[in-house]
């Protein structure tokens, strides 16, 4: 071993041995080990679809406490049973009192569960190694309860995903797992609180693909696939295994229908943008107007949700039963426009008087109402058309697509609530058109735009092209000197701040075991981890690079690492032989000359 500095060693032989006690063994599997993952996989679906049916047992209990019922928006307008005197002026003092319960808990244990949930998760996931703190899920749990059982106008869907995220991140920090199984089973976290709570596995899947984790990689499509199976089946034991949202069958009645359905879709995006930037207003508008403590904030802010719910009580809460109503055809034209411009309110007002709750349910709320007012106006234009209900359905679809521009979740979602095949085509011309307009009209997303605000910018890195078919072998660098194994992680930092990109191969006895990176020591000396080894926080690449890799693959698989500087494998063994940046890729360029 060459050079006398004790952390470090050098040569490049082959991959990592398993170690020899049981604990290392349990360890390591999680940490490389396909079947470890599957097993975490499982843990996390599990935990998430037991977190699922508590939080909807704690919103159904608080409920009733707040409000005298199970579901107000059941039975809008009626008295508190415990509080007959009030009649509904009860409604001025549901929200404040449940802010004065949560407002508290969310300020001083965990202020990542005020808002949404989904754009914390998203950021956790991009930006931070998939890293949640453990306490977010308790604390989300019961703020979101008690918000929505105070009559707050936001849907459940935000709260259980950062909910079960939290929940893989735990399991995944407490394992120690490198950041990308971390994200991984972040994603399992969240697929497997929507597939539980709404009883759609199909949902789950595609939001944690599409919204959280952005890919749809193979080994990460098939470990969130077994989390949602998972939590489906708990949810289905617990809850029963009807939808949450029961809608009757809809059918296409004329072809003229599908221009219909177009119209829809271009009007639902463009909803769907008025929602967010009113959404973000009233916030601004909140932030403005408060100059009182954080936590006193929901309790006096629930005074003027209040005064919406007593105007509208059809708002309180998540609001299901009437968006069933809606989709039933009960409500009149005039209505389903109030209640939709009442919902943009309520929602707005939910999150920023400091309220935490999700924005898909509103979403699908203002969908519906949207669906059915233009629906009833369709079928006086074309009274050969079908229900009003078939355009809320459209709608519910559309509006969140707009919103969110996740097109294949709004997709999948309404797919596994009506169960119908024929809806799909209709559906799929709206939700496209809906995502066209919203990305048309903002580059930013319900989700992005609390990011983007924040300073946080989550775009896909571009890459270089490279000029030829070039392999690594000929641009690559010489491989650094190794961190041991075993070194010290103050000496660990040192080194690490000696170099270019913060990222070092380790070695254990000249056998390569992988890389380390700057970010993944400087969490664990700033969580008092001081006793943590390097392979302990080994970073596990998505891909890797062979010397006989094509520039234009290793650049690839360079942005998918997040790490300045990656690993050139032999090609003829396991060992390593280099090392590849973006100087080595700007080398594979041809240089360009200038026209004579």
């Amino acid at each position: 071993m060459p050079g006398s500095d004790p952390p470090m060693v050098s040569g490049h032989a082959g991959w990592l041995r398993l170690p020899r006690s049981g604990v290392e063994r349990v360890n390591a599997a999680a940490r490389s080990g396909a079947g470890g993952l599957v097993l975490l996989a499982l843990v996390v679906g599990a935990g998430a679809g037991l977190f699922a049916v508590v939080f909807r047992w704690l919103i159904k209990q608080f409920t009733l406490v707040l409000s005298g019922h199970p579901d107000y928006a059941a039975v809008p307008g009626a008295a508190h049973p415990g509080l007959p005197g009030l009649g509904r002026w009860f409604l001025l003092g549901a929200p404040v009192v449940a802010g004065l319960a949560y407002g508290p808990l969310v300020h001083f244990f965990a202020r990542e569960a005020r808002g949404h949930g989904v754009p914390e998760v998203m950021y956790a996931v991009a930006r931070r190694g998939g890293r949640i703190a453990p306490q977010v899920a308790a604390v989300k749990a019961l703020a979101s309860a008690l918000c929505i059982g105070g009559g707050g106008s936001v849907g459940r869907e935000g709260p259980i995903v950062q909910i079960g995220s939290a929940l893989g991140s735990t399991v995944g920090r407490v394992l120690r797992v490198p950041e990308g199984r971390m994200r991984v089973l972040v994603a399992c976290g969240a697929a497997g609180g929507i597939a539980a709570t709404f009883n759609a596995p199909l949902a789950g899947v595609f939001f944690a693909m599409e919204l959280i984790l952005a890919d749809f990689a193979a080994e990460s499509f098939g470990m969130v696939v077994l989390a949602a199976v998972t939590a489906s089946v708990i949810g289905r034991a617990a809850l029963g295994s009807r939808p949450f949202l029961a809608l009757p069958t809809f059918t296409v009645q004329h072809p003229a229908e599908y221009v219909y359905f177009a119209v829809l879709g271009v009007i639902a995006g463009c909803v769907g943008v008025g929602f967010t930037r009113i959404l973000y207003l009233i916030e601004d508008g909140c932030d403005a107007i408060w100059r009182g403590p954080e936590w006193l904030r929901p309790a006096v802010g629930g005074l003027a949700l209040g005064v919406v719910l007593l105007v509208l009580p059809q708002l309180y809460g998540v609001g299901y039963p009437v968006l069933g109503n809606a989709v039933s055809g009960q409500y009149a034209l005039v209505f389903l426009l109030v209640l939709l411009l009442g919902k943009m309110v309520a929602t707005s007002l939910t999150i920023g008087i400091g309220g935490s709750g999700g924005v898909f349910a509103p979403s699908l709320f203002m969908g519906a109402m949207l669906g059915s007012a233009f629906g009833i106006v369709a079928h006086q234009l074309l009274p050969g058309a079908g229900p009003a209900g078939a355009y809320a359905l459209i709608g519910m679809g559309a509006v969140f697509a707009g919103a969110a521009r996740a097109p294949i979740t709004a997709v999948v979602i309404m797919f596994e609530l009506t169960g119908e095949y024929t809806i799909i085509l209709p559906l799929m011309t709206a939700i496209v058109l809906a995502t066209g307009i919203g990305h048309r009209l903002t580059q930013d997303t319900i989700y992005t735009l609390k990011l983007r605000r924040r300073g946080v910018h989550l775009g896909i890195r571009e890459t270089i092209a490279p000029g030829g078919r070039v392999q690594v072998s000929a641009v690559m660098k010489p491989l650094p000197p190794a961190i041991a194994a075993d070194a010290r992680l103050a000496d660990v930092a040192l080194e690490l701040a000696r170099t270019r990109y913060g990222v070092l191969p380790v070695a254990r006895d000249g056998t390569y075991l992988g890389v380390v990176t700057a970010r993944a020591v400087s969490e664990a000396l700033s969580d008092g981890r001081h006793d943590a080894t390097p392979v302990e926080l080994l970073v596990e690449l998505p891909s890797s690079v062979r010397e006989d890799t094509e520039v234009a693959d290793a650049i690839r698989a360079l942005d998918a690492s997040d790490c300045g500087a990656i690993p050139v494998l032999s090609a003829a063994s396991a060992g390593v032989v280099g090392w590849f940046d973006y100087q080595n890729a700007l080398a594979s360029l041809e240089p360009v000359r200038p026209a004579s």
